[in-house]
């Protein structure tokens, strides 16, 4: 299967190792950055004439069969749009999907168009430290999921919190239907570059069911990841950096009594799972998609999106509730994320 690469940065980088993985045949990759070009070279043993600077230039060399595009999010879509236009049955996309809820929908339709399978990088399906909390959750020991929190250092709410949101609907299978935001005063400067802005602060999302998550990745938090589930008999904690779980639940014969009674005698666990890599999940992404098989897909990439932007909009309107709805977000209001 003919697979192109566009982005050669670190994420491009680690894509030609999931291509490796999966047998599939590396015939180009594209950079505008003749030194990112150079580097993958360097660490993959390229050939030259795998290497291009210019995509339409590759695509006209090129028919392919997958596509994966690993640039930064203001380019996403078009590149999406190319690969589906030039003949791609299976389009695969780096979070967050896009700037915009209207590029969103560009690449979904002209996609479906095409005929091109459409996935976006998000990986939480096929993770341990995420299958194995939806299993103790859904337990009846646990009494299932009533809400999720996310204590983290500032790891942006564009470039991990996207991440968190379809996490969030995939712990609930539901998606969340309101938000609420309040970002950290003044702006960190973005490593990708003075051109991106990615936020910190805390974010509030429910389900319809009633369902809550909540996030706390301020400017002045810099380190680790914690999760923390609750449910009507228990908690789960999850220090996803050092992969260690600790699960406290009521005895059984406790279950029963009120909520109020939230000092009864329990019992203690404590897991150990592998922190995991990027090249894993993504791989077991890409497989999900080229089979066709539960992968996320644009509408998933999308929901986590629109949550984004619901968040922008809550924060500028006093930190109101914002239901996420065709009526009340921006479709052609572009961000400057990465």
């Amino acid at each position: 299967m003919k697979t192109l690469i566009i982005g050669a940065g670190r994420m491009g980088r680690r894509h030609i190792q999931v291509v490796r993985d999966l047998g599939l045949k590396l015939s180009g990759i594209c950079d505008l950055n003749p030194e990112a070009l150079n580097l993958a070279k360097a660490e993959y043993s390229l050939s030259d004439e795998l290497l291009f600077a210019d995509v339409q230039s590759m695509f006209k060399e090129i028919s392919p069969d997958c596509v994966i595009v690993a640039t930064t999010a203001p380019t996403h879509c078009d590149y999406a749009c190319l690969a589906a236009m030039a003949g791609a049955g299976y389009v695969f996309c780096e979070k967050p999907m896009a700037v915009s809820l209207e590029e969103c929908d560009r690449m979904i339709d002209l996609c479906a168009r095409k005929g091109a399978k459409l996935a976006v990088n998000h990986q939480m399906r096929f993770m341990e430290q995420y299958r194995e909390p939806k299993r103790i959750v859904e337990s009846e020991e646990f009494g299932g999921l009533s809400s999720i929190t996310v204590i983290a250092g500032n790891f942006g709410l564009a470039m991990n919190g996207t991440h968190y949101f379809e996490m969030f609907r995939f712990l609930c299978e539901e998606p969340p239907v309101e938000v609420a935001a309040w970002f950290s005063p003044g702006k960190v400067p973005n490593p990708r570059g003075p051109q991106f802005e990615d936020r910190a602060g805390s974010v509030r999302l429910a389900s319809k069911s009633g369902k809550r998550f909540y996030m706390e990745v301020n400017a002045d938090q810099g380190h680790g990841v914690q999760v923390l589930y609750a449910g009507p008999y228990g908690q789960l904690t999850v220090d996803e950096l050092a992969g260690n779980m600790r699960l406290i639940v009521r005895d059984a014969e406790y279950r029963d009594l009120p909520s109020t009674r939230y000092g009864m005698p329990a019992r203690e666990q404590h897991f150990k799972i592998e922190p995991a890599d990027v090249i894993g999940p993504s791989r077991a992404v890409l497989q999900a998609l080229l089979n066709g098989d539960n992968f996320p897909t644009g509408e998933d990439g999308r929901l986590a999106v629109s949550v984004l932007v619901g968040a922008y909009v809550s924060h500028e309107e006093g930190h109101r509730p914002v239901r996420i709805n065709e009526e009340t977000l921006p479709h052609k209001r572009v961000f400057p994320w990465a």
